[in-house]
């Protein structure tokens, strides 16, 4: 099935042109024009009331006079007539748009309001897609589609282009014509009333020739369908985005440090990171990236190897190399006897090897492949320069001839202008990536490793973190629930510290004094030495007005303090109402390091975690990572190992090494609490200590987003990933009475995941998965353990043999991007079936689809699995036997 109906729109095979026009000014004209030039091999039918016909052909008064079904209607007419042919089109059957028509939302108020017309008109019409309106069109070239009204169609390609921008998309066209640039789609989004990235993503996904996307973005919405999409399409192919805007102001208006550290770009990279997504800052190279991307290997390291015949541009490329974070290969001593043997006595010796001027194919040949065969390289760079003795199309043919038959990947700098053309056409025949400089070769290498280490970290299996802990939600809302209603839009320090310990993260307790008595008081019950804060609810940030005075050690300091920070108050903020202080407890820091850990919740993306070198320097060294949440241990891993100071924290010149079990631990819990409450605004634990024997958090302040307190919302509604659904982890006893915990499976699962199918018999896995497996790999373990809760679910049956936990069954759905329909599977490993383990996962994953909100389930089996066919036939399948194919499909319908 297609995704939500878009085959009306890429797959049309009658198209109408409203607007249709013989005007050579007039859009219509154009749109016409490139529909009947250049090809397209369906009907076009002009839709005009004006003409009897239009640029030689019969046109129609409106769509519905036309005479047979049509798929798709491109709108060309004024905006205020668009809602009205939305009508018509819903009347006449018309399931595909493309609203080419500005004048809308980017136009004011009244644009809006026509936007929001078109929105209703849509809504009454069932499977109705639009794209646009504002835009420029769209191309399919493999079908000589030009539906758009851009003055020239590229050539096929497998690279799927979309853009929000259609002034962008004209120059695009243009460049990519002079350079011989192919895709497979090019599509200009405009408002995206309906058809989003999200949507166009998933489509692409399902069409085997396209081998990458490329994405201009200047905003996202529907993130969370976004970044499912992305998420989905990146395991097996890349996605290359360029985000235009990327300073926005949105950050100056942050209250926390948090929310200034975390302005809109960083958050962008966050999510693309963790969808991905290699984001390209320079838009030059966002062709020559999707194209390296989507048809060379991936390197297995930031390993680079320089061949080349002049010594200044292996310079040059060592010095890109260093900037961009990569590596330069040390060469084997086999290696390095090897090239001994092959060149010059006067060559480099080391990497870069420069074979020296007067190099020949023979001796490029030669030293790439030596290179390419040392396993301490990664990847080879080769860099020609014309000289009196070289030759550019033999030097470029071996080369070619070398890459083909390499698994690593071989780029090359042929630098020059006329005299280097044959070789770089040669190179490009061979599919060699070929750059007219090693600095733009070096940064596609770059990109190369990016993408690798990025997908690899994404997937790579989390450690089970052997602590749990029980939280009850509806105890926690009722406890804070008044505070967080009644109280400020910023709470207290105690109030923000309270809340963290209700998720057991660590905290120094604080205690309010209203005067220097009462501090006193406080301080010698709980110990010197002690800490004095200012208490205001005007004042966030205590220690940029004066308001932290720390190792107090005598009453007489206490007392001191407390006059000292009043009186600086009453100075540098006059408007602030003093409460008093708050004391606590002085925590040494001397072998530890202070951190912020915070939250944000992003206009686009939803709630943002932050970390990074925290205390009175948080905003100064600039030293953060962004993730998104949920975290497990290995995301909450790669943040820390991002970090400048992750030198500091994992011990450094004798400085011990800090507890980073604990602290991983602790992020997770935060990553918990984010998730939890949608009614936090921003989070700041700032500092948060950490040394070699214990994490504690010092400070911490929290916004509240007063609106949503007491408000019924959508289950992590505020979050741009679906967190472990913990609704569906239930115990239940199979017929024989063994108990069994049904639950969502997770990464963490992938070592039990593996010993499951090792207890399968070859005919299991075979009915499971239609094949054999030669071995099981970690690859597809991110498969059917690293799965996206919004599109996917499996249900594992885990149960305790001798203490040890293990995997039993496993029940799949995968769910269709429509979100309608999913595809049930289930396996059981061979001991434990006949227990009714299959018809228990079987029953408990259909109430799992009902309540995710599917119409229907399907699946299918072979005609001699009486097992499962019986066990379909107690869950009221209905079966369709195919005797040919000896396969039984089943269906069941959840409404």
């Amino acid at each position: 099935m297609s995704v939500r109906n878009l085959d009306k729109i890429f797959k049309p095979q009658r198209i109408a042109v409203v607007g249709a026009s013989n005007n050579p000014t007039k859009v219509g004209f154009n749109v016409l024009s490139n529909l009947i030039g250049n090809g397209f091999r369906g009907v076009v039918y002009p839709v005009n009331p004006k003409y009897e016909a239009v640029q030689g052909i019969s046109a129609y008064e409106n769509v519905k006079t036309l005479p047979k079904q049509t798929d798709l209607a491109i709108v060309c007419t004024p905006a205020h007539t668009v809602p009205g042919i939305v009508r018509e089109c819903g009347e006449a059957g018309i399931k595909g748009m493309v609203i080419l028509s500005a004048g809308f939302r980017e136009s004011g108020k009244e644009g809006q309001a026509l936007e929001e017309q078109i929105r209703e008109e849509s809504r009454k019409i069932p499977d109705l897609r639009i794209i646009g309106p504002n835009c420029l069109g769209i191309i399919v070239p493999g079908l000589k589609l030009n539906a758009s009204f851009a003055a020239m169609t590229p050539k096929p390609g497998h690279v799927a282009f979309v853009s929000q921008s259609g002034a962008l998309c004209t120059a695009v066209l243009d460049w990519a014509v002079q350079e011989d640039i192919g895709f497979s789609h090019f599509v200009s989004i405009g408002n995206m009333l309906d058809v989003s990235y999200a949507d166009l993503i998933d489509y692409f996904g399902q069409q085997s020739k396209i081998q990458s996307i490329i994405l201009y973005v200047e905003s996202i919405t529907e993130a969370r369908q976004f970044m499912s999409a992305a998420r989905a399409f990146t395991k097996t192919k890349p996605i290359v985005a360029y985000k235009a805007g990327r300073f926005a102001e949105s950050a100056k208006a942050a209250t926390s440090h948090t929310g200034a550290m975390a302005g809109e770009d960083a958050v962008y990279d966050a999510a693309f990171q963790r969808a991905g997504i290699v984001r390209i800052y320079d838009f030059d190279e966002i062709f020559n990236c999707a194209e390296l991307l989507s048809r060379h290997d991936l390197p297995k390291g930031a390993r680079l190897a320089v061949v080349t015949n002049a010594g200044g541009p292996g310079v040059m490329a060592t010095d890109a190399l260093m900037a961009c974070g990569g590596t330069l290969a040390q060469l084997s001593e086999e290696t390095i006897q090897q090239l001994n043997n092959a060149l010059p006595p006067y060559w480099s010796h080391g990497n870069p090897v420069d074979i020296l001027g007067d190099a020949s194919p023979k001796r490029f040949a030669e030293a790439t492949q030596i290179v390419l065969k040392d396993p301490d390289v990664d990847a080879v760079l080769v860099v020609f320069t014309p000289q009196a003795m070289s030759d550019s199309m033999a030097s470029a043919k071996v080369i070619g001839q070398s890459a083909q038959h390499s698994s690593k990947p071989v780029l090359t700098a042929w630098m020059g202008g006329r005299s280097v053309e044959e070789g770089i056409n040669c190179l490009n025949k061979c599919d060699v990536p070929t750059y007219a400089t090693p600095e733009q070769a070096v940064r596609a290498f770059m990109y190369l490793v990016s993408y690798r280490w990025n997908r690899e970290i994404l997937y790579e299996t989390p450690r089970d973190i052997p602590w749990e802990f029980t939280l009850d939600n509806q105890r926690r809302k009722k406890e804070l629930g008044s505070v967080l209603f009644e109280g400020p839009e910023i709470l207290s320090e105690n109030v923000s510290k309270e809340l963290l310990a209700t998720y057991e993260i660590p905290i120094t307790r604080t205690f309010t004094a209203r005067s220097a008595d009462e501090a006193i008081e406080v301080a010698e019950r709980i110990g010197y030495p002690v800490v004095l804060k200012v208490l205001s609810p005007q004042i966030t940030h205590k220690t940029e007005v004066g308001g932290v005075l720390l190792h107090l050690n005598h009453s007489e300091d206490v007392r001191s303090a407390f006059q000292q920070i009043t009186a600086k108050i009453r100075q540098v903020r006059p408007d602030a109402q003093i409460e008093g202080v708050t004391v606590q407890k002085m925590i040494a820091s001397e072998q530890g390091l202070e951190l912020i850990v915070g939250a944000k919740k992003d206009s686009t993306f939803g709630a943002i975690i932050l970390v990074g070198t925290g205390g009175i320097t948080a905003e100064c060294f600039k030293d953060r990572i962004l993730e998104l949440p949920p975290l497990n241990e290995r995301l909450a891993r790669r943040m820390l190992e991002s970090l400048k100071s992750w030198p500091l924290l994992k011990g450094y010149r004798g400085r011990p090494a800090v507890d980073l079990d604990r602290l991983i631990e602790v992020l997770i819990r935060f990553s918990y609490l984010v998730a939890d409450s949608p009614e936090i605004k921003e989070f700041d634990i700032n500092p948060l200590l950490v040394t070699p024997n214990d994490i504690i958090a010092l400070d911490a302040r929290v916004v509240i987003d007063k609106p949503l307190v007491n408000r019924a919302v959508r289950p992590y509604s505020h979050l741009a990933i679906c967190p472990y659904p913990e609704r569906f982890v239930r115990q239940d006893r199979l017929k024989n009475g063994e108990d069994v915990l049904l639950r969502p499976i997770r990464p963490e699962d992938e070592p039990m995941w593996h010993t499951l199918l090792v207890a399968c018999t070859p005919e299991s896995i075979h009915a499971r998965f239609h094949s054999l497996f030669r071995s099981i790999t970690h690859g597809m373990a991110t498969r059917y353990c690293f799965i996206d809760y919004d599109r996917e679910m499996a249900i594992v049956a885990e149960v305790k043999e001798k203490g040890e936990r293990k995997l039993i069954g496993v029940g799949r759905l995968i769910a269709e991007p429509n979100h309608e329909t999913a595809e049930y599977a289930i396996l059981v490993v061979n001991p434990w079936q006949g227990k009714g383990l299959g018809t228990l996962l079987t029953r408990y994953c259909m109430e799992v689809a009902k309540s995710w909100g599917l119409q229907k389930v399907v699946a299918e089996t072979d005609l001699d699995n009486q097992q499962m066919l019986a066990t379909f036939r107690k869950q009221g399948f209905e079966l369709r036997h195919d005797m040919d194919l000896g396969i039984v499909y089943a269906s069941k319908k959840l409404n």
